[in-house]
């Protein structure tokens, strides 16, 4: 019978079987950034330990770095004092960082893949819920609470337990319009925010086949929106083309050796899995989040619903979300008055997000009254955008060229939403206050779809924005 990848990664990563019934899993590769790691690092000195393969561990700041300015001492008291942490750890124990100084420093989920560090068949961990990101390249990678930190710091191991296997096709052609931040939404709104609890997604079928590296991170990044702690897709041809090269990549006959191995990974095709979910890519529209978490979206066409319409037990989350995004039901999602506009985190940081967008930006201005945002997910993304001019294509529309970080995705630096604020965001959660104020509104959506509603002062179709075509959605 065949194996699924995540069964073959799995078996091969396993040390031993715990008493409890979990497995101890060996970890190839560790990231770390400056939230999660202080009080794990303190652990460790606590226990007398030393980390255990300092040379699989790599560190980054990303969530509480400044974006306007990296003049420091940063003005916030707390986030300079974890940055200060973080480099006296990672040169007390000899780990790999990517400094602010570095020109390499970003989003952890930025890093790994652009650098190479992340590969088909590893185990990845980082503290970190995004860390799912990494399952594009073919790895089982998942985020952990700190004390696991401490525990794959001094071991390079941890304790988990073995999750189900669903398989996710979406088979057909996306329509015009249509992007891999719409492919996601579509799929939490369909399998609900819980759906994934105790499962790792597998995602197949001819729209994954055909998408770049960076459309399957863009997926893979929001699987634990659905509940699911591991999203990842089979390595192929696409995988390998964009890992050839890159610092941390193998070299010469190293690489030769490591495309055998990565081939052989790719799930069987009699592998057996505990759920198989069928996708028709022309349902998908472009869709936008309505309410407080990530499933309560709907197709930009589509009207807010009425909780009065579901189950009983469903109605008072339906109600909270509408009174809190200040909406009706009945009302059309566009059309919804936007405040700000932000671009960036580590769903849709990437060079390829900021190349479409500002293919239909250019030209255009930004709305009076919306404040809008660029913010690239590493300082390398920022200079591919810089020498490309796309840079300028931002700054002349009237958006805020910032330096790389998590920015608003969570609001822990001073790029943060006032009041009620409703920001048109291509970031990962529209959680209350998950955007730096407990009033404040998130829709989450594709990078053109925050385009649009950046010019248009409004929640908007980007196909009637830009011209419907075959160009939207190139």
């Amino acid at each position: 019978m065949g194996k699924s990848l995540y069964e073959k990664v799995w078996e091969s990563h396993a040390v031993r079987t715990l008493p409890n019934g979990q497995t101890q899993l060996f970890i190839d590769t560790h990231l770390i950034h400056e939230v999660t790691s202080p009080q794990a690092f303190g652990m460790l000195r606590d226990l007398g330990l030393k980390v255990r393969f300092p040379e699989r561990t790599f560190a980054t700041a990303d969530h509480i770095v400044p974006t306007h300015s990296l003049q420091e001492p940063f003005a916030d008291p707390q986030a300079d004092e974890m940055i200060r942490q973080l480099r006296k750890n990672v040169q007390e124990f000899g780990i790999t960082f990517f400094d602010v100084t570095s020109g390499l420093q970003g989003i952890v989920h930025v890093i790994g893949p652009e650098n190479g560090i992340t590969q088909p068949g590893m185990t990845i961990a980082c503290g970190d819920s995004h860390t799912s990101t990494h399952g594009a390249f073919g790895a089982i990678a998942f985020g952990i609470g700190t004390t696991q930190v401490r525990d794959v710091l001094a071991t390079q191991t941890m304790a988990v337990s073995k999750l189900k296997v669903r398989r996710i096709n979406v088979n057909g052609k996306l329509r015009p319009g249509v992007y891999a931040k719409d492919v996601i939404l579509h799929i939490i709104k369909v399998l609900g925010v819980n759906g994934g609890i105790g499962y790792a997604y597998e995602y197949g079928g001819e729209v994954f086949d055909n998408f770049s590296m960076e459309e399957r991170m863009t997926v893979c990044n929001m699987s634990i929106e659905g509940g699911a702690r591991i999203g990842y897709v089979n390595p192929d041809q696409t995988t390998f083309d964009y890992l050839k090269g890159r610092p941390y990549a193998p070299k010469g006959a190293e690489w030769d050796k490591a495309l055998e191995r990565w081939k052989a990974l790719a799930s069987d095709p009699d592998a057996t899995y505990d759920d198989v979910v069928n996708i028709r890519a022309e349902d998908i529209a472009p869709t936008v989040t309505w309410g407080i978490n990530p499933g309560q979206g709907c197709a930009i066409t589509d009207r807010i619903p009425d909780p009065a319409l579901y189950p009983e037990a469903e109605r008072a989350g339906l109600e909270e979300a509408l009174k809190h995004m200040k909406l009706k039901p009945g009302q059309p999602i566009k059309g919804v008055k936007v405040d700000v506009a932000f671009l960036g985190s580590c769903t849709n940081g990437r060079l390829s997000d900021f190349r479409e967008a500002a293919k239909y930006l250019k030209g255009r201005k930004v709305a009076p009254g919306v404040r809008a945002i660029a913010v690239p997910g590493s300082q390398q993304v920022a200079k591919a955008c810089e020498e490309e001019g796309i840079d300028r294509v931002f700054i002349e529309a009237g958006f805020e060229w910032r330096g790389a970080g998590c920015s608003m995705c969570l609001a822990m630096n001073p790029d943060k939403l006032v009041g009620d604020e409703l920001c048109a965001s291509s970031s990962n959660r529209n959680f209350k206050g998950r955007q730096g104020s407990a009033t404040g509104r998130t829709v989450l959506m594709s990078p053109v779809m925050v385009v649009a509603a950046a010019v248009t002062g409004e929640v908007s179709d980007a196909r009637e924005v830009f011209g419907v075509g075959e160009l939207v959605g190139a």
